[in-house]
């Protein structure tokens, strides 16, 4: 499949303009992603329809709390990712252009997904597991498709995509996780082997578009868990918009990283009351059950709203989109 979002340049090279490493690709050779080649100066994805995930998941998991909450989404993923994390949980097919030299998936149509979709009552279709980015043409040929269908579109992403991307996903993409996986550029540097502002710049653009944008942060012992680094992310997208939720989440030693401990319960219960504090109406503990920030509280009155366990809702009282006790309207999605 002849990639998008990429044209010619000189001497048989070509430029991708898809993410922002924005690679200058020579003939023959790959960008930063492992999955987009060109070939006689012509930009072509490696990985069209050769899907290696395929699951229905709670759209929970993703996570999404203020997005079609209790619905299911079916979860698809492509080998590849632009980002090299260190601590990947899925670095088994995100870098195996990389790291397995090979590509491997199932060879599925847009059509095939969005049946399946349909048929196993999904309300949504969750683009996930690696970067949805980098396959960005079989993401965007799916959503189409599934926007005509009447089911919702879902990033899960690190947010690098550049400016051009997110406008061609106008009125197809509905929403998107994004993993803001540290406040500073040193973190994104040496972790990811990427730069931190495109990301920001993502979130804001995602915004304008109107889309709905919720934000993970894992948090990992000594390299991002600083109350100055978690104050000062929490600000920033307080600044922005107070509504987004922002989904503090436990680190398991994984990948390259297997040397640092887990996240303690206390480090996230303490994000979690920094995010509050900065103003954050919604703010959401992950990877350890059973400790506080799992439930969606009203920002007018303080009264629960909707109780999950894990990725299941287990109570959710919201009307009309607003708060059953004090008639404020709680921010998200078809509530």
């Amino acid at each position: 499949m002849e990639a998008r979002l990429a044209r010619q340049a000189e001497a048989g090279y070509v430029d991708c303009y898809l993410c922002s490493f924005r690679c200058h690709i020579a003939d023959g050779r790959r960008g930063v992603c492992g999955v987009r080649e060109n070939t006689a100066g012509t930009l072509y994805s490696l990985v069209y329809g050769k899907l290696i995930a395929e699951h229905v998941d709670p759209i929970e998991k993703k996570p999404l709390y203020h997005f079609q909450p209790a619905s299911r989404s079916y979860s698809i993923a492509t080998a590849g990712c632009n980002f090299r994390c260190l601590h990947c949980q899925n670095s088994e097919i995100s870098q195996m252009p990389r790291d397995q030299r090979r590509i491997v998936g199932d060879d599925v149509s847009p059509e095939e997904v969005v049946h399946e979709a349909y048929n196993t009552g999904c309300s949504s279709i969750s683009y996930t597991y690696t970067e949805p980015t980098i396959f960005f043409e079989f993401a965007y040929d799916t959503g189409v498709l599934a926007k005509q269908q009447g089911l919702k579109n879902v990033f899960v992403t690190n947010g690098y995509m550049t400016a051009e991307c997110l406008d061609e996903l106008r009125g197809v993409l509905d929403a998107a996780n994004v993993d803001v996986k540290a406040f500073n550029e040193s973190f994104y540097k040496k972790t990811c082997g990427a730069t931190l502002k495109p990301v920001l710049e993502s979130i804001e653009h995602m915004l304008k578009l109107g889309i709905w944008v919720e934000v993970t942060t894992l948090i990992i012992p000594t390299l991002n868990d600083s109350d100055e680094e978690l104050r000062a992310l929490a600000r920033w997208l307080a600044s922005l918009d107070k509504s987004i939720p922002w989904h503090v989440s436990a680190f398991h030693p994984s990948y390259k990283l297997m040397h640092l401990p887990p996240t303690p319960a206390d480090t996230l219960i303490r994000a979690r009351e920094i995010g509050l504090a900065e103003g954050l109406r919604y703010v959401y503990t992950g990877n350890i059950p059973g400790i506080e920030g799992e439930t969606t509280y009203c920002y007018g009155c303080a009264k629960p709203l909707i109780e999950r366990s894990g990725f299941s809702v287990k109570t959710n009282v919201i009307k009309d989109g607003k708060c059953p006790h004090c008639d404020t309207r709680i921010d998200g999605v078809e509530l």
